[in-house]
Order: C-alpha cells, then sequence, then structure tokens
C-alpha cells in the first residue's frame, strides 16, 4: 500500500510540476521576443565551442565508439549534437520544433557536420518499429520537463538502443531567483528550477538499472539584451511581461556588463540489460 501511495504521489507533483514549466509565455514589449530569443539561444548553445554539449560529451565518451549510431531526442539548435556527431559514425535528431530545426541545419553547416539525420517530428509519435534496437545510444538534454508520460518516454528510449543518457541542467542562477522576488514580491520557491533527473532516477533503480551518475561544470555568457529575454522568458510563464515589468528587469540587469555564470548539469547513463 505504501508503494502503490508513493507512486502515485510522484506521477502527481510531476503532472502538476510538468504543466507549470510548460505554460505558455506571455510577452507583451516585443512582438518579435519569440524570434529573438530563439536567435539568443542558438549562440547560448555555441558559447565556448559549445562548452555544454563538450563537457557532457566528455562524460559519454566512456562508453561511446566512433562507429556508433546515436538517437538524440529534443536536439534544440544542437547545443549536444554538434559535438556528439563529431566523434560518432551517425546522429539521428528527432526534434519537433521547426525553428530549432533552422538553427540546427544553419550550426551543422557552419561546424561542417554532415552525418546528422533529421526528424522533424514529435518524439512521442515516432513509431516504435522505426527505432526499434536501431541504436547504439540514445540520448535526451535538457528534455524531461516536455515530457508527459515519463516512464514512457524512458521505455521508449531503451526500446531503441544498447545504452541511454539523460542531461539535465541543475538548479538556476541566482538572476533569475532575485528578479522573481523583486517582481512578483513572493519568496522563490524553485518554480524554474531545471532539475528532473530526481524523478528519472528512482524510476531507473526500481526497473532495476544500474546508473552511472556524473556532474559536469561549464559557463554561460549572455550581453545585456540576452540577459534580458532569458529572465522574461522565465517571468513570462507567471505573470505578464509588459512595458513596465521589462523596465524593473532593466533597472536591475543595467550596468552589470556581459553576463558569466558557472552552471552545473547531471549526466545520468546506463546500459540496457540483454
Amino acid at each position: 500500500m505504501t508503494n502503490r501511495t508513493n507512486e502515485l504521489n510522484w506521477r502527481e507533483v510531476w503532472e502538476e510540476i510538468q504543466k507549470q514549466k510548460m505554460r505558455p509565455l506571455k510577452i507583451e514589449y516585443d512582438p518579435k521576443f519569440r524570434a529573438k530569443f530563439a536567435d539568443d539561444y542558438s549562440e547560448m548553445a555555441k558559447y565556448n565551442d559549445y562548452e555544454y554539449g563538450r563537457k557532457a560529451e566528455e562524460v559519454l565518451s566512456e562508453i561511446l565508439d566512433n562507429d556508433f549510431e546515436v538517437l538524440e531526442i529534443g536536439t534544440g539548435p544542437g547545443t549536444l549534437t554538434i559535438p556528439l556527431a563529431k566523434n560518432v559514425k551517425k546522429v539521428v535528431a528527432v526534434e519537433s520544433s521547426e525553428t530549432a530545426v533552422k538553427y540546427l541545419r544553419k550550426n551543422m553547416k557552419e561546424s561542417r557536420v554532415e552525418n546528422v539525420e533529421i526528424m522533424n517530428k514529435n518524439w512521442m509519435d515516432v513509431d516504435d518499429r522505426e527505432i526499434k534496437d536501431r541504436f547504439d545510444l540514445a540520448v535526451c538534454s535538457h528534455f524531461l520537463w516536455q515530457v508527459k508520460d515519463l516512464e514512457k518516454h524512458l521505455m521508449k528510449m531503451e526500446n531503441s538502443s544498447n545504452y541511454c543518457a539523460v542531461i539535465q541542467p541543475a538548479g538556476r542562477d541566482s538572476m533569475v531567483k532575485e528578479m522573481w522576488t523583486k517582481i512578483t514580491g513572493e519568496g522563490y520557491g524553485g518554480q524554474f528550477d531545471p532539475d528532473a533527473d530526481y524523478f528519472a532516477y528512482p524510476i531507473l533503480r526500481e526497473w532495476g538499472r544500474l546508473v552511472n551518475v556524473r556532474i559536469v561544470n561549464y559557463s554561460v555568457e549572455r550581453n545585456f539584451e540576452q540577459e534580458m529575454r532569458y529572465i522574461a522568458s522565465f517571468i513570462g510563464k507567471y505573470v505578464v511581461v509588459d512595458a513596465h515589468v521589462k523596465e524593473i528587469i532593466e533597472q536591475y540587469v543595467s550596468g552589470k556588463g556581459l553576463h558569466n555564470e558557472k552552471r552545473s548539469a547531471v549526466v545520468m547513463w546506463w546500459r540496457i540489460p540483454v
């Protein structure tokens, strides 16, 4: 009875948090905000020669081989895809956003990466028969909060490969937390924290998987405008970011120059039992 109650609890918590993470943006001060933010996101992915992706790939090098064919789920602009493709035979990239695919193609061309096959579709709509036992590694990075059914997602990953990996940023930077309190008047309660690995880990252990866990440290850098949009992208899920809220953010960010911060991410990988 206790196990059943715990299972229901984590499922309810996951469902509620997932809904919060995927709330639509309410940005009123700039009609071109989304296009500009997409450009920012691509630039941040490339920072310091794809530092985030390179650090994650270095951890996965424990299992990677030059002959590996890799399935990457939710590639975005290629944050992990580009470093990964340089060290394996092929990457099949599943990405539902046409905007993200546009930036992925652009970044592939800039990096002279040609061994990536792009599937522009929703991951959960990919036919299981099409991917079954096809890959050496299935990986997703900064993707878990987009998944409604976490167990189904992990099962689908396992159905496709010999190894699986989940990479998830850990913790939110101080400026976003401070701005939340300044704008809403409420104490920060983890509304924007990206940590989702702590939901995946107990599921995998319950399945009997031996999960390898590593922490990687990386840097991020944003200029004034990028920092403005970055903060607005989180605040705008809970309050309308109009000209007044924009001014509050501007005053806080103004004079700080380039925003550079050290961040961490969790890399988990495991082998699928034969």
